[in-house]
């Protein structure tokens, strides 16, 4: 299973936020490029970058991104999301080098998205962005929930040719509790590659992702609060039990 490390950027800031509110925002770095390097000279194959500010309509960080792609990207994957909601973004965020752009609210808004999405990058470079609260698919940056359920839209993608999903639980985002391994596991069953994410607190909870069978895990607060290192988690993540 892939271990994604997340840098979420805003205000050019290495940022969390718990339940994905922006009120409730804890900073963690000063410098993204410098945690992308701390990632990469642990040993990471992928990293997961997001830029809130553009996923909350408040600007953008694509200055800081480019950096970052440019020192890491060539020793690291980079996975991309955050606001790409039309497909001129989309085709920008390719061409900047990354290995793959996340697509989530015009996925579920609009059902031509994923096919022009799918014919700029093709199924290896786009990823599917799966957010939900309750059930339903949360857009625009978590601060509306569509009536839209997780399951009919990963059904949908999967029919146009989209290979990776992303799947958040929204509420378990940010909080430690484990991700909701269960629905991640029932969407894989439509067909899609699922990384999980929202949760991950400890080396059980990848290891337990690992077991089920998932593509991959995304691992944020836990890594900057020191709960586990880079090393184990990676080790976790290859369904190792610790010694």
């Amino acid at each position: 299973m892939l271990l994604f490390p997340a840098i979420d950027i805003r205000g050019g800031r290495v940022v969390r936020l718990s339940q994905g509110e922006a009120a409730r925002e804890q900073i963690y770095g000063e410098d993204p490029v410098a945690v992308a390097e701390r990632f990469v000279g642990a040993g990471v194959a992928w990293i997961h970058v997001v830029d809130l500010d553009r996923a909350f309509g408040e600007g953008d960080n694509i200055a800081m991104i480019r950096s970052l792609v440019s020192r890491v990207g060539r020793r690291a994957r980079i996975q991309l999301g955050g606001g790409l909601r039309s497909l001129d973004l989309v085709r920008a965020a390719l061409d900047l080098g990354v290995a793959r752009a996340v697509v989530g609210t015009s996925a579920a808004t609009d059902p031509s998205f994923v096919p022009g999405a799918l014919a700029l990058g093709g199924p290896d470079r786009i990823a599917i962005g799966v957010d939900a609260r309750d059930g339903f698919v949360a857009v625009r940056g978590w601060t509306e929930t569509s009536s839209l359920r997780a399951e009919e839209l990963v059904r949908r993608v999967v029919g146009d040719g989209a290979v990776t999903v992303i799947y958040t639980d929204v509420s378990r985002d940010g909080m430690l509790g484990g991700p909701d391994l269960e629905a991640a596991v029932a969407l894989q069953r439509t067909g899609a590659s699922v990384i999980a994410s929202g949760g991950v607190a400890t080396l059980d909870h990848l290891r337990g992702a690992c077991a089920a069978g998932l593509a991959g895990a995304i691992v944020g607060r836990a890594l900057y609060e020191g709960r586990f290192d880079l090393a184990a988690a990676l080790e976790a993540a290859g369904c190792a039990s610790s010694s």
